[in-house]
This record gives structure tokens, C-alpha cells and sequence, in this order.
């Protein structure tokens, strides 16, 4: 079979992949591969959907910060409207736990993140039937609600209206050298390019094994998350409830309440399910924290979050085999950080001069070079 050829294959069509696809169009021919039928099938679409300056820690922060504006206010012929819905986050303590409050504070003291203490009786006021013994939070005004289905599909469309061609169901099966490029079996075809973009998520390891590469050692952890309906009906303005120490997260969603146990179970890649300990264990948290009664479980599922070992992102080119290009590793920020991280990887993959977007974001950090592969 006649093999397709492009400048770019980019190996998934996430939000990763579709977001450097759609930085990268109408620069170089671009072949956007998807395994799934559907793209964005096992991280993209099963967000819990926040944006957070703070979540990902003070490294990540930068490449949150400045995707806020773009998603807040779209480029015009981008989307219509906002990506963003006000929401507002509180991190939560028990008694006796008000250190983690600290070291947040300190963490982000220079990030310019609003990071205000809150009281029990301001917690009160926040989260109605809130139980004795959670006195102390820290409020992030500005966390937001993320429509990432909005997102992903103005990514996708800019994308194909840039040139790129999406091709789905297509599982990569085997990679190989060429002199002057990469050719990539797949169950749609051969198709060979310059650059190979590993935007595989969950798979990144195993798409660098095919071609060759050492793995950089990207571990995907499965994420639970519930949708309930509780009495007294969830208040449309409650806000994203964190626990400071990384045990559960709630937030209100269309009238129900989505939870979290906030697990990171490590696995294989795979189309991971909620397990019924993590459900039983979310549910447990929850009932700690407020009094609300839990009428029904009405839907349950789990996502993957893919993270390098220093759960930092992974971006630009192996050092060991040339046109292969990391976009990998975004954990559970993938989404909040997409505008700025695939400005970010446009300009390492086209050697070009940052964005005005992410000029002033040191790349070192999340640079492939890091690794050695």
C-alpha cells in the first residue's frame, strides 16, 4: 500500500495532540493519528474540568497562568465565546492540619496566584453542611470551570480547517527509521513523515519503545470520579472543595455533585473503569467532610492521568533519534495548560521564536532532553 505522507504525524488526537496540531497548521502538512474511534476517548473526555492555577504545583502554574486569557477570551474565529465559567476553589484542612495551608502560601508566594485564608465561619458561608472539625481553607478565586468538550472540538476544527487530517481508528502497530524521515504502520496504512510527534498520553512509553527510543518512564494512574445526586440539592455556586492534602475533591456539575477521591492508582494503559473501592472510598471521604445525604450514584467512571517521573511535562526532541518529538506527560493538567503548553511545543518543534504567550516561561523544565533517550 502506498504509504500517506506528511511534514508532521502527530500519534494522538487528545487535547495534546489536537492543540499542537492546531498551532502547528498551515506550517508544515500534518497527519493527526488517532487510535479510538473518537478522539480525546481516555483523558481528554473524562476530565474532572477545572482550571486551577495552583493544581500541578509551582512549575506547572507558569503554563497555567498564561493559558487563562486565551481560554477566558478566545482569538476571534477560535470560538465564540468563553471557555471559562467563574466557579471558585476552597483547599481544605482538619484541625491540626493548617501546616499544608502554610506551605501552599509559601509555595505560590511569587506566582501572583490570590491565595486568601479562609476561617470557619467564612467556610460556612461557602459550604453549607460542612461538619465540626474543618476549620481552616485557603480560597483561589479565580479556579474556573473548563468546557472541554468546547475546547477540544474548537481544536480539532481549527486543526482540520489549518490542513491537518485527522485519521481515527488507527492504533500505530510498529515505527520505523528512514533516512529522511519515520514510516508508521497503522491499521489505516503506512504513513511516513519528517517528524513523528508522540502525543500518546497513557501510551507515550510504548510509542517511543516502537520507535526505538529508551522509555522515559511516563506511569499512567487511574482517576475516579462519581456523579451524585444529594439532598439538599447541590447550590449552583459552590465552589471546587480540595482537600489541602490531596484525599477528595467536589464540585457542582449541571445540578448533581461530581466527587473524587482523588486516587492515583497506577496501571496499564488501558480504558480504565471506576473501581467499586474507590467508589465506596469517595463516598466515605465525602460523608466526612458535609452532612448532605446521598440519594443515588447515578454514574461512575475513571480517566487516566500519564505523568514522567518528575510529573512535569515532557516536550521537544530526543536527543538519540532525530524527528521524534515528545508532547507527553501533562497529568491531570493537560487541559488547563493546553493553549500555553502547545505554543510552547509549536515553537520547540518548528525551532521558531516563542509566542508572545509563552515568551517569558523558561522551556527547561519540561524539556525531553532531560531524560535520556
Amino acid at each position: 500500500m502506498t504509504p500517506r505522507r506528511s511534514d508532521v504525524a502527530i500519534i494522538g488526537a487528545g487535547m495534546a495532540g489536537a492543540s499542537l496540531a492546531a498551532e502547528i497548521g498551515g506550517r508544515a502538512t500534518l497527519l493527526l493519528i488517532e487510535a479510538e474511534a473518537h478522539p480525546g476517548y481516555h483523558a481528554t473526555g473524562r476530565s474532572a474540568a477545572f482550571w486551577s492555577e495552583s493544581y500541578g504545583g509551582p512549575l506547572v502554574q507558569p503554563l497555567t497562568t498564561a493559558s487563562g486569557g486565551f481560554l477566558r477570551d478566545p482569538p476571534a474565529g477560535f470560538h465564540e465565546s468563553s471557555f471559562l465559567r467563574p466557579r471558585g476553589a476552597i483547599s481544605l484542612v482538619e484541625a491540626g492540619e493548617e501546616a499544608a495551608l502554610e506551605a501552599m502560601q509559601r509555595e505560590f508566594a511569587a506566582s501572583g496566584i490570590t491565595l486568601e485564608r479562609l476561617g470557619r465561619a467564612e467556610l460556612e458561608r461557602h459550604i453549607p453542611g460542612l461538619r465540626p472539625g474543618w476549620q481552616s481553607g485557603l480560597a483561589e478565586p479565580s479556579c474556573s470551570d473548563i468546557d472541554v468538550a468546547a475546547l477540544h472540538g474548537a481544536y480539532l476544527k481549527a486543526a482540520r480547517r489549518l490542513g491537518a487530517e485527522l485519521v481515527v481508528d488507527a492504533p500505530v502497530t510498529a515505527i520505523h527509521r528512514l533516512p529522511s524521515g519515520w514510516r508508521l504502520e497503522t491499521r489505516q496504512g503506512p504513513i511516513e513523515a519528517e517528524v513523528v510527534v508522540n502525543a500518546a498520553g497513557a501510551w507515550a512509553d510504548s510509542v517511543a519503545a516502537m520507535a526505538g527510543l529508551r522509555p522515559i518512564g511516563i506511569q499512567p494512574y487511574r482517576r475516579t470520579i462519581v456523579q451524585l445526586r444529594v439532598d439538599p440539592p447541590v447550590p449552583a455556586e459552590l465552589p471546587l472543595v480540595i482537600d489541602a492534602l490531596g484525599r477528595f475533591y467536589f464540585k457542582p456539575e449541571a445540578g448533581r455533585l461530581w466527587l473524587s477521591p482523588h486516587d492515583e492508582t497506577a496501571c496499564a494503559a488501558c480504558d480504565a473503569a471506576a473501581e467499586e473501592y474507590d467508589v465506596a472510598l469517595a463516598i466515605d471521604r465525602l460523608q466526612r467532610v458535609v452532612d448532605w445525604r446521598i440519594e443515588r450514584i447515578e454514574h461512575k467512571w475513571a480517566g487516566l492521568r500519564s505523568f514522567a517521573p518528575d510529573r512535569l511535562p515532557v516536550y521537544g526532541y530526543a536527543e538519540s533519534a532525530p524527528g521524534f518529538f515528545w508532547c507527553a506527560g501533562q497529568g491531570g493538567f493537560g487541559i488547563q495548560t493546553a493553549p500555553a503548553a502547545a505554543k510552547l511545543a509549536a515553537g520547540l518543534l518548528l525551532r521558531e521564536a516563542p509566542d508572545p504567550m509563552v515568551a517569558q516561561i523558561d522551556p527547561s523544565p519540561y524539556l525531553a532532553t532531560r531524560f535520556t533517550n
